[in-house]
């Protein structure tokens, strides 16, 4: 099956360089420069039940700001979003991924380091987290498919964005035990954890505010200092 990608970007110049790279890997590749001209495109293809495969979605745009661009895309679709943040900032960073990006990547973008991400992004929405495998997962009216990927709260849909539904099913899978940062990347985001990367602490910070707003008074997922996170028991909490 080829993949439909979307790259969205105001440089004419690394479209075309990496257009060409990634459709020789074997990608479907569709083109916007512009932010607003991207939304009304995105939200076209939804409504036709034709949505991309993944985005890959500059911070810095035209027309419409590639956050306000993720955020307007998060009201009617989960499409995996892979944002490139100019210089590596980790401001940028952090509010991509908390606005519901499900990774990032610096500029200038290495070609070959973005098939890598893009094929990770692509491999854990396709594929549930080894250690779950495909079954129900529930705890604290928590309950995570992980064949049908629903996730609902007392019986109330849950939204959670597919690496934050991988981190809670792997949190879940393993709950009253230590989770490492290095197993949740790896569960999760289907990569490697490396030093200073603070992807899935924000990933998981985002799943802690969702959790307490559904289930307030209670917390559910624990920091393990220099080890990693653990989520709680029912019987422990």
């Amino acid at each position: 099956m080829t993949h439909r990608i979307l790259l969205v970007d105001d440089d004419i110049e690394l479209c075309e360089l990496l257009e060409e790279y990634l459709q020789k890997e074997g990608l479907d590749i569709n083109v916007a420069h512009d932010g607003l001209a991207a939304v009304e495109h995105l939200a076209q293809v939804n409504a036709a039940k034709q949505d991309y495969d993944a985005i890959v979605l500059d911070f810095m745009l035209p027309g419409m700001q590639g956050l306000d661009i993720l955020q307007r895309l998060r009201t009617f679709s989960n499409t995996p979003v892979l944002m490139l943040t100019a210089r590596g900032d980790d401001i940028d960073r952090i509010v991509g991924l908390e606005a519901g990006a499900d990774d990032y990547l610096p500029k200038p973008c290495n070609p070959r380091e973005l098939l890598a991400r893009l094929r990770a992004v692509l491999r854990r929405t396709e594929n549930q987290p080894t250690s779950s495998n495909s079954g129900v997962l529930s705890s604290h009216g928590i309950e995570l498919n992980t064949g049908q990927r629903t996730s609902t709260i007392n019986g109330e849909h849950f939204e959670l964005t597919s690496a934050e539904f991988n981190a809670l099913a792997a949190l879940l899978a393993h709950q009253g035990a230590i989770v490492s940062k290095e197993e949740l990347t790896q569960l999760a985001l289907n990569r490697e954890y490396t030093r200073y990367d603070r992807s899935i602490d924000v990933h998981i910070s985002s799943i802690r505010k969702k959790l307490a707003q559904a289930l307030p008074n209670v917390e559910l997922i624990k920091t393990v200092r220099g080890s990693g996170y653990i989520f709680v028991n029912q019987a422990d909490a």
